[in-house]
């Protein structure tokens, strides 16, 4: 994919001679070299996230949809793959009741949880720590697909709402969407149209994406079901109550529409919808195209919290007494822990953003033994830094080379074909589009109108002077700097004045404007006024 070839782009000979040649196999080395010792010496796998195989780093982009159950999860999978997937259960009760993970295989089949997490191949080998009560709701689907051969999709159950469902799940669910939240690419979530609050378990679930906000994105789903009134409502309903369990000042991108294939309920938002999943199809389709940068954003996040989390050990095990009193000293050591963050943030100049949960660590270290931490070893730390100040930019400035030279790769197939081309194809036939299949120019429908206004503006010799042209414009209330440029578009023959229907085409290009398109950066064939035709397309 990406090579990782000479000094300058950090690329070292292994053991054997062989040169490391993709990003991939770099961020892969650097893992192993730099980082790996110091999580070991520091327990850091017991505390936060296990060690990463060599399939975490080769797996295609993941997505991850999370919902309450009847959101459409997994109609949103059936639609974008256009195809039945195996495991597949669609109904208004709550149907999904396993983590399924959609990928491509050279047949149709299902691989159960247990034979899945002891494939090395599949990047879901340490899912094994979750146990039974997990893996027997865990599936791998595999389907011939387009689309997967450039993703995969991970379905999640339902989210209920009561303490009953929390329980009888038999497993942590919130820790397992936490560990593949850290490992996908995108994580979108899925909200009804009719059902826009926000239950414990979904809550305590979003809040398991901590750290992880630039992955989410939200899809308000079923929205053709409502009038455009009470979409608004609807819409400002769903953001505040986003708000009170996504604790970041941006507000997150939601995407309004009716993802499945069936006639919409409600069509006066038809162009909004349209718009809404072209630009959600966008997003997914440059996963690939961004993989790369991903893995070495995670793996930077990684290295800064191993780093903080051996600061905090290393504290604890300097702070122990040799004898006497250590299990009272321990008690007060994790009573103390916000003061101990505090401590460390200023000696070691460290973000309050990069420090684990205070809860959740003290909890975690009262099972520990303190005597069996480790001190501080500089040279593991310096190891660490060099690789985020040295090794991780050069690598980054190599990504951001062999990215420029690459063409450029996007998801195909399924649903994302059907708006890429053809009269279906997103704009087609609108704004500047419009006309562009017809034989007849399409400012010629609106022009005897635009007539009665030009010979108003008291044409000589059959043109209007740049004054005159002006005060018709500006009354469309458009910036001059809108206007400026489509007074270019409109005088074909640049000689500072417009004839009737270099004028009549001015009209139409604000028309555009004001009914929300953008205006071509070049004049389209289609639109050059017949009497302009020839000259025009001389002089190009």
């Amino acid at each position: 994919m990406f090579s990782w070839l000479g000094k300058q782009g950090g690329g070292r000979e292994r053991g054997g001679g062989d040169v490391v040649q993709t990003v991939t196999g770099g961020l892969r080395d650097l893992y192993l070299r730099k980082l790996l010792p110091l999580e070991e010496h520091y327990r850091f796998h017991d505390f936060h996230s296990p060690a990463l195989e060599e399939a975490d780093f080769e797996n295609k982009p993941m997505v991850l949809l999370v919902g309450q159950y009847s959101t459409g999860k997994t109609t949103f999978i059936r639609y974008l793959l256009e195809q039945d997937f195996p495991g597949m259960r669609i109904g208004p009760e709550p149907t999904t009741d396993s983590f399924i993970a959609v990928m491509y295989g050279d047949s149709e089949g299902s691989v159960p949880g247990n034979a899945l997490v002891v494939d090395p191949k599949k990047p879901f080998r340490k899912l094994s720590r979750f146990g039974n009560a997990f893996l027997n709701r865990f599936m791998c689907s595999q389907l011939p697909n387009q689309v997967l051969k450039s993703i995969s999709i991970i379905d999640s159950p339902g989210i209920l709402s009561g303490e009953k469902q929390r329980i009888s799940r038999g497993y942590d669910f919130c820790q397992v969407l936490q560990w593949f939240a850290e490992r996908v690419d995108r994580i979108i979530l899925l909200f009804d149209a009719h059902k826009l609050d926000i239950s414990d378990e979904f809550s305590e679930a979003i809040k398991s994406f901590r750290g992880q906000d630039d992955k989410i994105r939200v899809v308000l789903n079923k929205a053709d079901q409502v009038d455009t009134q009470q979409l608004m409502r609807v819409y400002g309903a769903l953001m505040w109550s986003l708000g009170k369990v996504i604790n970041t000042p941006e507000v997150l991108r939601v995407y309004i529409g009716s993802f499945w294939a069936h006639p919409l309920q409600n069509t006066e938002n038809r162009r909004l919808f349209e718009a809404e999943a072209q630009d959600l199809f966008k997003d997914i389709q440059s996963l690939p195209q961004k993989a790369a940068v991903r893995k070495l954003n995670d793996l930077i996040k990684r290295a800064r919290l191993a780093k903080v989390h051996a600061y905090i050990i290393s504290y604890l095990k300097k702070e122990m007494p040799s004898v006497f009193g250590k299990e009272n000293k321990k008690k007060e050591l994790i009573s103390r822990l916000p003061e101990i963050y505090i401590q460390l943030q200023r000696e070691y100049h460290i973000s309050a953003g990069d420090f684990p949960e205070v809860k959740k660590m003290q909890e975690l270290l009262e099972t520990c033994d303190f005597n069996k931490f480790h001190s501080l070893k500089p040279k593991l730390i310096e190891a660490v830094d060099n690789m985020l100040a040295n090794k991780i930019a050069s690598l980054m400035s190599v990504i951001r080379q062999e990215e420029s030279n690459m063409p450029t790769e996007i998801v195909h197939g399924g649903a994302f074909d059907g708006t890429m081309a053809g009269p279906f194809g997103h704009g087609y036939g609108e704004g500047a589009k419009e006309g562009a299949d017809e034989d007849e120019w399409v400012v010629a429908k609106d022009k005897p109108a635009y007539d009665e206004i030009f010979y108003t503006l008291s044409p000589i010799n059959g043109k209007i002077s740049g004054i005159s042209a002006k005060k018709e414009m500006v009354t469309s209330k458009l910036p001059n700097s809108v206007l400026g440029k489509i007074w270019k578009l409109a005088d074909c023959d640049g000689d500072g004045m417009l004839d009737d229907e270099e004028f009549a085409l001015a009209k139409h290009l604000i028309k555009i404007k004001l009914d929300g398109y953008e205006l071509p950066g070049t004049l389209p064939s289609h639109l050059v006024p017949p009497s302009h035709r020839k000259p025009f397309q001389t002089a190009e």
